[in-house]
């Protein structure tokens, strides 16, 4: 079955730096776009940032763009979320998710919290 596990999440001060990592199993990794998303307390969850099979990256909010960076590691079946430049408002659990055949599959999360 797909599973999907997320870590690298912690705390860290404004302007530091974590990355997030999603190994993936139980499909063909290399076929599926992987994304992140976050969901900070009492809102909506949103995409982060989302990378295609081929390593082509999708389009990022505008909270996020020049600060995060997407990429994957088809050898590993692993995907990776680098995060500079980390702001308070960045707090949130972050989510790995891939979408196959009309199903979202989403891992449990990690959390980052960003405070000095």
């Amino acid at each position: 079955q797909v599973q999907l596990v997320e870590s690298g999440g912690g705390l860290v001060q404004p302007g530091g730096s974590l990355r997030l990592s999603c190994a993936a199993s139980g499909f063909t990794f290399t076929m599926y776009t992987m994304s992140w998303y976050r969901q900070a307390p009492g809102k909506e969850r949103e995409l982060a940032a989302g990378i295609t099979y081929s390593g082509g990256t999708t389009d990022q909010p505008d909270s996020v763009k020049g600060r995060f960076t997407v990429s994957r590691d088809n050898a590993k079946n692993t995907v990776y979320l680098q995060m500079d430049s980390l702001r308070p408002e960045d707090t949130a659990v972050y989510y790995c998710s891939t979408y196959i055949r009309r199903n979202y599959y989403w891992g449990r999360g990690t959390q980052v919290t960003v405070s000095s």
